[in-house]
């Protein structure tokens, strides 16, 4: 089995050091590369072609949010993981429009980090739950008011694109909603078909930008 390939993406060289110990415990992980600062993480990411980058937020230079557009955009094979002490909306939002497709907090167990970083590397979206939390209760409050999902959602769709807005996998999905995870599956793909996105990233921006989104139990 091919093994994940990580690029870590930080500007305090103590914590890169621990992170590449604790990854170093896990047989399908492997840290190819390090940087300190967005600018030479997007040089190290063409470099390298890493599976999934292990992003800071606040770096000098090129900070994480520009450095997450700029990899997307050049290197969408690569997914980008956020890993930071900032758990607040303002900084989880605009990372996911710019297509992070998670985020860690630096207090999470090792377990939490190596969770995340498989989950994302399988193409799915990992949200630390206090950050889920964040992001299900603004996108509630920008909500307050609102009018209902457009027509062309069934209800169930609408749950399941609540579901996909507060993090959870495809599995995690199932066993809520209490239905396979092929028909989770299905529905995903058509949710992405009917609002012709192409990403769980997108998926996020749609529900934020016309307000389909409300906290799920």
């Amino acid at each position: 089995m091919s093994r994940i390939r990580v690029l870590m993406v930080d500007d305090h060289a103590i914590l890169r050091e621990g992170l590449r110990a604790l990854l170093s415990y896990y047989d399908d992980v492997e840290v190819v590369g390090e940087a300190q600062d967005g600018a030479e993480g997007l040089a190290r990411v063409r470099e390298l072609q890493p599976d999934v980058v292990l992003m800071d937020i606040a770096m000098p230079g090129m900070n994480g949010l520009e450095a997450t557009r700029q990899i997307r955009a050049q290197f969408p094979q690569t997914r980008v993981l956020v890993l930071t002490q900032h758990e607040d909306p303002q900084y989880v939002l605009p990372l996911l429009q710019a297509g992070a497709s998670g985020f860690v907090t630096k207090r999470a167990l090792g377990t939490d980090l190596i969770n995340a970083v498989r989950v994302v590397a399988q193409g799915e979206t990992f949200l630390y739950p206090t950050a889920a939390t964040a992001v299900v209760e603004e996108m509630r409050r920008r909500s307050e008011g609102a009018a209902t999902a457009p027509e062309s959602l069934t209800p169930r769709e609408l749950e399941i694109l609540q579901h996909i807005v507060a993090g959870q996998t495809n599995a995690q999905i199932a066993a809520a909603l209490s239905i396979s995870i092929k028909t989770v599956e299905w529905h995903r793909a058509n949710l992405m078909s009917k609002l012709d996105v192409h990403s769980v990233a997108d998926l996020v921006r749609y529900a934020m930008e016309h307000e389909l989104t409300e906290k799920t139990e």
